[in-house]
């Protein structure tokens, strides 16, 4: 088997940059996935996320080591095992991040990397619900509306913000990026917005794209240096799939370096532990690991909320059919209705904090009168520390492809994140205590009314801190040091090769990854195909 271009990995990367190599009509490209056919309705049906996540379906199942700092617990590591990636399995959240953040990755050497760089390409895959402005985009791909979800907390978490002295804006990826707003999902017509729905499924009748499912790439095909196909099994049978240009790896934060690892790219003293020939030594392959750490603040809430009702079984199993067939009920949206970016000290820059929000407790689950147990409704925030200071490592377990890598994200090893994950509890505590949620708020759950020192703060996140899904940097773009590839993000030292996922990344965001991913693969395929870059945005 013989194409243009072979690309790894159906993810949120790997199909946009499918359907774009593909356009001319006459570059041959085959896209592999190790995952099935994003046929499971609870891909489509927003709600169904909770099932997703509940039982790991559609999913990698990793979990890392034990993590030094979080009392040595093994921390859930999910990852979309599906066309779409994890753009089939996430919360559907859509933030781009700062502006400071790609102004500092231009810092970097990076210059084509830099916020007035990478907004067209922002522009470029969006359909904003609002349209199109100085900043969003109203014709892209992928479509991106505001919550519908609907209950007074949101707009009483909203005032309280306000008697806190925190501002309000109106689009979180507009103008003013600093303050409480309505969240943004990928949803269109009720239903999911994926990736591969969005970008793959317009493009799949092209006679010149192949799409294969159920292939997992086992090792890229190196001579010399140069990339010159990919060796993947299907069914049972191992088959060479040959990349007369490129070969394009995207299998995201995880499985990229572990591929590249398995191909005899990486550290050369860990590839020869594991008996694996060394091509080229790239020691920061698998290395530098990042991503966003989260607590939990949450309160009883005095009356019931909407949502709780709707998770009665008789009335989901409705629902969820209902939301299936035609689009529309509670079933078309989560109840997380609002979000906010805040800093915790005003001599910062850019915010340090995210908070996700949610109108249920942890743990809730279907109910029915006298047969599964109804629970007791809350009002929850998550403060999520945007710019972590630790680093983890990807490694490998053996030379087996079929063997999970090794993951230590080591989440709060550093003294400045314990800091500020702490603070960002205070600060939802603080805005959960004012006047507007009176109404709603009952006794503090999490941490609890006994936990208020800071060593209590401390030890609480410990226990029950968790990740936001959102790895990345294991194959980090930069011009030196321990950086994997270059701007133009082809590994060093390699031809015929490029990583274009969330690996690349040179350091987390103040948001989500899926956005950033999506951007990176559309500025990454006009890279591969030759073509001009749009003219930076006058912002």
């Amino acid at each position: 088997m013989e194409f243009d271009y072979v690309v790894i990995g159906a993810g949120s990367a790997g199909c946009v940059l499918a359907a774009r190599l593909s356009e001319d009509g006459e570059a041959r490209v085959l896209l592999l996935e190790a995952g099935g056919r994003d046929l499971n309705p609870l891909i489509h049906v927003p709600l169904g996320v909770g099932k997703l996540w509940s039982d790991r379906l559609l999913d990698w199942g990793y979990d890392t080591e034990p993590e030094p700092a979080m009392n040595g617990r093994r921390i859930e590591v999910m990852r979309g095992r599906v066309l779409g990636g994890s753009s089939a399995t996430n919360a559907m959240g859509y933030a781009r991040g700062q502006v400071a953040d790609y102004d500092r990755w231009a810092g970097y050497g990076l210059s084509q990397w830099s916020f007035s760089h990478v907004l067209p390409y922002f522009k470029r895959l969006e359909a904003w619900e609002g349209g199109a402005d100085e900043f969003r985009g109203g014709s892209g791909p992928l479509h991106i509306e505001r919550s519908r979800s609907e209950d007074p907390i949101w707009d009483a978490w909203l005032e309280a913000a306000r008697a806190a002295g925190q501002p309000i804006t109106q689009d979180l990826n507009g103008a003013d990026q600093v303050g409480f707003a309505r969240i943004q999902n990928t949803i269109k017509n009720g239903r999911r917005c994926t990736v591969a729905g969005a970008y793959l499924n317009p493009a799949r009748a092209r006679p010149n794209l192949k799409v294969l499912t159920r292939a997992l790439a086992t090792r890229i095909v190196m001579e010399g240096k140069r990339a010159v196909g990919v060796a993947y099994e299907r069914g049972g049978n191992t088959t060479l799939a040959r990349a007369s240009k490129e070969v394009i790896l995207s299998g995201g934060a995880i499985n990229s370096p572990q591929l590249l690892m398995l191909s005899g790219i990486g550290p050369a003293d860990h590839l020869r532990s594991h008996g694996i020939d060394v091509t080229l030594d790239l020691p920061g392959v698998g290395g530098n690991l990042q991503d966003h750490v989260s607590s939990v603040v949450w309160y009883k809430r005095l009356e019931p909320g909407p949502f709780r009702r709707h998770l009665r079984w008789d009335r989901l199993l409705f629902n969820m059919a209902r939301a299936y067939l035609t689009g529309t009920g509670p079933a078309t949206t989560l109840p997380a209705g609002i979000m906010a970016f805040l800093k915790t000290r005003p001599d910062l820059e850019a915010p340090d904090i995210h908070f996700l929000f949610r109108s249920l407790p942890p743990g809730a689950a279907p109910w029915f009168p006298g047969i599964a147990p109804g629970w007791e409704d809350a009002l929850m925030v998550r403060p999520v520390l945007l710019h972590p200071e630790s680093r983890g490592r990807i490694t490998l377990a053996s030379a087996d492809p079929h063997e999970p890598p090794r993951i230590v994200q080591n989440f709060l090893a550093a003294e400045a994140d314990i800091r500020g994950l702490r603070d960002g509890v205070k600060l939802a505590r603080d805005i959960a205590r004012q006047a507007p949620l009176d109404p709603f708020r009952g006794e503090e759950r999490g941490p609890g009314d006994g936990v208020q020192s800071d060593d209590d703060i401390d030890g609480y996140n410990r226990r029950i801190s968790q990740t936001a899904h959102h790895p990345c940097a294991t194959c980090a773009m930069g011009v030196g040091g321990n950086s994997v590839v270059d701007g133009e993000l082809r590994p060093h030292g390699t031809e015929g090769l490029r990583v274009v996922d969330a690996s690349v990344i040179p350091d987390l965001v103040g948001g989500a990854l899926n956005a950033v991913v999506i951007m990176i693969a559309e500025k990454g395929s006009d890279m591969i195909l030759g073509r001009p870059a749009p003219p930076p945005a006058a912002v």
